[in-house]
């Protein structure tokens, strides 16, 4: 915890930040980040203010809604100020929101206490006024008091009514009395399919793609020519009613704003009763979050009960009665306290940040990958920066900026160590000078991330036996490297604390159950520096081909060929440069090696031929893969797309043919979006394979 000194540099660093995102998003129309990442910062600087309230000044981010409206448009005041909500990222923050709102409430009516649960809209709030019934004047929040009119450009949306059903709500509603004026407040969005159809249009006349529908729905409210704003086909959902017509709860007004010809998305609002039901619709609504034609960023909350929500007033800027229960984050801010490196299974040395943890996506992440020097230097990062930190479909997380005007001046540089962090031997450096590695091929380290790659998913795939179960078999001396996996028993297991007989049992047959693999899969196993997946499958098909045809396909044979390999054998593999040339001639050179192999042999290790390609419909053409997919594994969909002749790779390229991209795509879909890479979905991907 920051003290008071530190917390108040803090905040005001936070507060230029913001204040620099928020005028560029609400004055200029730029989105610089992320909202969520915006909304990270904006959370830290609430949680510091609350620790300190004597330092919550009156031009903190926190205390007002918007920035100022542009001057294009003529003004428009708000008689009611358009206030916005304060956030909850967890069951915690909604928990601290419920402890606060029920110290207000008379002892009786918590028991009553009903809470209505809508969508979050990721879009542009709008007030809509009308006379009787005629829609009259139609702003944009603004500052939250005044805003700007957009009355013409709000009329082109067809989900706006220009005439209210005042006889009919009548007739439907008689116990409402209807006003003379009428103030409505909800969202203008665009819906995917309509930012994806204007983002085509945007690619065929060379011009850049917007980054989000919010953007666009902003941008196409602010246009001074109506012809534009109507070309968006935009659509507006109503959330309050600001006139008092008698409703008693939230949910009237819902019905009574339906009722009047307006869109309010009533079938997935939800009346609960307590912070439980509140938290299962939550996770309901994230499940359906992606199946939904338009973005949703949350689940409002609110007390359904329309004088109690008034008797608990605002606070600041934000109602108390009301809260933004937030999703997941896919990005979001934290901080770097460290940074470690780690010694992987072919001796290259690889930079880690230890992060602040955080929740992303779901998922509290604690640490990200920074891949190599090279990366740290991309980015600037210093130990101690506060960093933009993703995780989308690509599972491992990722630092993708730093935010250096965070800077308190007591960050530190980091440096590649110039020994091994393991055992000790000096580090050398790659012909670029971006890859560091241990040359020492009997450091602890590496022998240990071997035994772990042996046994993964796309190498042996021994189900049940894990790092954890490996570092245990090491300690003990049970095993020496992966080929003594093959020799244990269930005692040796049984032995272990914690393992009792049935695990034992379990873990034996699944050892025993995979002493068969393909060629290429097993060629991967081996951990030879350079050669991953794709490649060992290359290798393995060449091997098969050239050599394979005329004797038995076992470990003996691999050996001899592997012995006897010279360069001019390899460079008949036209994607096989010298570097990955070189590293199997060397592997299989090495004597240590050789003996490894035999010991396999010994342990009764079949090798099997590669998959056959079923057929060539996707031969010469390169595949990427992003994001998740729903009818199949990534690793399922990229073996499709080897049997049917064609490539995949692990990064996007500009001789990249197609880019298959499913939910949560990660930086790659970004990437194929610059290089003007062919992006496809996962229907269009399955229409490929038949």
């Amino acid at each position: 915890m920051l003290n008071k000194k530190e917390a108040q540099k803090r905040i005001e660093l936070l507060k230029k930040e913001i204040e620099k995102y928020r005028y560029a998003y609400h004055v200029l129309d730029q989105s610089l980040i992320p909202d969520e990442v915006l909304d990270s910062l904006k959370k830290e600087l609430y949680d510091l203010e609350q620790q300190y309230p004597d330092l919550i000044t009156p031009d903190s981010p926190t205390q007002r809604v918007g920035g100022e409206p542009l001057k294009e448009f003529k003004k428009v005041k708000h008689e009611i100020p358009m206030i916005s909500l304060n956030d909850a990222f967890s069951e915690e923050d909604m928990r601290d929101w419920y402890e606060r709102i029920t110290k207000l409430i008379a002892p009786e009516d918590i028991k009553k206490l009903q809470f209505y649960c809508e969508h979050k809209f990721d879009g542009l709030a709008i007030s809509l006024i009308y006379e009787d019934g005629i829609f009259k004047v139609g702003s944009t929040r603004g500052d939250g008091y005044t805003g700007e009119d957009v009355t013409q450009n709000l009329k082109t949306i067809e989900s706006i009514p220009l005439r209210l059903r005042l006889e009919e709500t009548k007739n439907e509603y008689p116990q409402f009395k209807i006003t003379k004026q009428i103030e409505v407040r909800g969202e203008v969005l665009l819906t995917k399919k309509e930012f994806n159809r204007i983002n085509e249009e945007q690619k065929k006349l060379g011009l850049p793609i917007y980054a989000n529908p919010r953007n666009v729905a902003a941008g196409s409210v602010r246009q001074l020519d109506p012809k534009v704003t109507a070309s968006r086909k935009l659509e507006f959902f109503a959330y309050d009613l600001i006139s008092d017509v008698g409703a008693r709860t939230h949910e009237e007004k819902h019905r009574f704003l339906q009722a009047l010809g307006f869109k309010t998305h009533n079938k997935d609002n939800k009346l609960v009763n307590d912070l439980e039901e509140v938290f299962k619709a939550h996770d309901e609504l994230y499940k359906m979050r992606d199946s939904l034609p338009y973005e949703i960023d949350g689940m409002v909350v609110i007390i359904n009960d329309n004088k109690l929500f008034e008797m608990l007033g605002t606070v600041g800027k934000a109602p108390r009665g009301a809260i933004a229960y937030k999703f997941p984050p896919r990005e979001t801010t934290t901080i770097v306290e460290d940074i470690i490196v780690q010694v992987g299974r072919t001796g290259v040395l690889t930079p880690v940040a230890i992060l602040k943890p955080v929740n992303i996506g779901g998922v509290t992440v604690s640490k990200a990958t920074l891949h190599n020097k090279e990366e740290i230097k991309r980015l600037g990062l210093k130990i101690g920066d506060t960093v933009i930190v993703t995780r989308a479909g690509d599972v491992i997380p990722q630092i993708e900026k730093v935010l250096p005007n965070l800077r308190s001046g007591k960050e530190k540089e980091f440096k590649m160590p110039t020994k091994c962090p393991i055992c000790n031997t000096p580090v050398i450096e790659d012909k670029g000078g971006i890859i560091v590695y241990c040359p020492n091929k009997n450091c602890p380290a590496r022998f240990q991330e071997k035994i772990y790659h042996f046994v993964s998913k796309n190498a042996f795939d021994i189900k049940g036996v894990g790092p954890k179960i490996i570092n245990r078999l090491l300690d003990e001396g049970l095993i020496q490297d992966a080929s003594d996996l093959f020799d244990l028993k269930e005692g040796d297991i049984k032995a272990l604390e914690r393992y009792g007989e049935k695990s034992s049992q379990n873990i034996i047959k699944s050892i025993n159950e995979h002493k068969e693999i393909p060629l290429n899969r097993f060629l991967y196993s081996l951990s030879i520096l350079h050669l991953g997946e794709e490649n060992a499958t290359i290798l393995a098909n060449y091997l098969q081909e050239k050599y394979f045809k005329d004797k038995p396909l076992n470990i003996i044979n691999l050996i001899e060929i592997g012995t006897n390999l010279k360069k001019e054998d390899l460079e008949n593999i036209h994607s096989f440069g010298k570097v990955i040339i070189q590293s199997i001639i060397d592997w299989f050179k090495d004597r240590n090696n050789i003996k490894f192999l035999q010991k396999l042999a010994k342990k009764g290790i079949i090798l099997l031929p590669v998959s056959p390609v079923q057929s060539n419909i996707l031969k010469g053409l390169t595949f990427v893969f992003t994001g998740e997919l729903e009818s199949m594994s990534r690793d399922e969909a990229k073996a499709e797309v080897k049997k049917r002749g064609g490539k995949v790779l692990e990064s996007v390229s500009s001789k990249t043919n197609f880019v298959v991209v499913g939910k949560n795509p990660g930086s790659k879909y970004e990437k194929a979006k610059e290089l003007k890479v062919k992006i496809i979905n996962e229907k269009e991907f399955l229409k490929m394979l038949k």
